[in-house]
């Protein structure tokens, strides 16, 4: 019997690579929901060929076709009966209520939304133990992080150390990095994403994020949580046990291997996929430290991660506000640490274990952000 899997953002990346994988592996999934936010015309090829029970689109028009239409596709999506895996590869924000919805219903939640645990990672994760659903990481840094402790006993983790590829800036002084046009900061080295990833990366906001992210998912303080710039991108985590022994995952670039192992984990299953590994065709790896003088916005990640409470919500909130505002050639690329700044100066953190406090905390930094732009 194949197990259903629906796929919130279908058309982007991560939805994408996900239905590359599901094509290699029909014996074992279907896909049984397919949402997309705005590409009507590519959801509807992709429905075509997959035949799902559901298909929803966010930012609907009238001629589309599909079960659902506006924000509560999602939901009806993730809450289908047939539906046993949701891969939520939506941008933003936006993913919060679905992921809620999906481990409320009992469902594994392939995720590689990093917005939502940043946002509310308390309420994240105490929905996924009340609702008997499961977390499983789609990034590949904490994908490479849980293929390294599968198996391991509790209390054997010491130590996470997440790579990061440094981007496109990651040789730029910190004045040419302020003055990047947005065809620069879209120039990613090693990896293809959406634009407002792909800013991420290059402001190292990402990293941030992921840092939060590490701490809601494997329940390790933020001090035990490191950052190195590694531009081959071919290392993806290193773990440190207690005994001071080291593992790292390792890999040609690519998210099809951290998908498949999100929908089998902890099963491994055969896939001829993704390239394989090959040490002498990798070449020399590097590692470098971060410099924060470069990458202001990841410092100021890290504060809000201390913080706490609904300051990781601002700190995400402002910085989708201040990237669009970026992409829309706005303000200047060395405005969206300052405007995530202010946005975290102006607001007094609070607790974010409900919903309610989540988003509004999350509205009122959208506001904050656009004033401080």
């Amino acid at each position: 019997m194949t197990v259903g899997v629906a796929i919130l953002g279908s058309t982007g990346s991560i939805g994408c690579a996900t239905l590359q994988v599901l094509g290699r592996q029909r014996d074992r999934f279907r896909v049984a929901a397919l949402t997309a936010h705005s590409n009507g015309e590519l959801l509807q090829r992709q429905a075509a060929e997959w035949k799902p029970g559901y298909v929803g689109l966010v930012n609907s028009g009238k001629r589309e076709a599909g079960n659902g239409k506006g924000p509560e596709c999602l939901i009806e999506a993730v809450t289908r009966p047939d539906v046993q895996i949701v891969v939520n590869g939506i941008v933003g924000a936006a993913g919060l209520e679905a992921t809620l919805a999906a481990l409320a219903a009992g469902k594994r939640v392939a995720l590689a939304n990093k917005e939502t645990l940043v946002m509310a990672g308390e309420l994240v994760t105490r929905t996924a133990r009340e609702g008997g659903g499961e977390i499983v990481p789609v990034d590949s840094e904490h994908s490479a992080v849980l293929q390294c402790i599968t198996g391991r006993r509790s209390g054997e983790l010491a130590r996470l150390i997440l790579t990061a590829s440094g981007g496109p800036f990651r040789t730029w002084s910190a004045e040419r990095v302020a003055a990047a046009t947005v065809e620069e900061a879209l120039r990613h080295p090693t990896w293809k994403m959406g634009k407002k990833i792909t800013v991420d990366s290059a402001t190292l906001v990402n990293k941030a994020l992921e840092v939060i992210e590490a701490h809601f998912l494997f329940d390790v303080p933020y001090d035990a949580v490191d950052v190195v710039v590694h531009p081959q991108s071919v290392v993806h985590a290193f773990v440190e046990f207690v005994d001071g022994s080291v593992l790292a995952q390792v890999g040609f670039p690519t998210m099809e291997l951290p998908i498949l192992y999100a929908l089998t984990h902890p099963e491994r299953v055969p896939d001829t996929g993704p390239r394989r590994f090959d040490p002498v065709a990798a070449g020399a790896l590097t590692f470098e430290p971060l410099v924060k003088e470069r990458y202001p916005a990841y410092g100021l990640g890290r504060v809000a991660a201390a913080a706490g409470g609904t300051a990781p919500t601002v700190f995400n909130a402002a910085n989708e506000v201040a990237v669009q505002l970026f992409l829309d050639g706005k303000i200047p690329f060395g405005r969206i640490a300052a405007t995530i700044e202010r946005a975290l100066a102006r607001h007094d953190a609070s607790d974010a274990g409900s919903l309610a406090a989540v988003l509004a905390a999350d509205a009122e930094a959208r506001r904050l952000a656009r004033d401080a732009a």
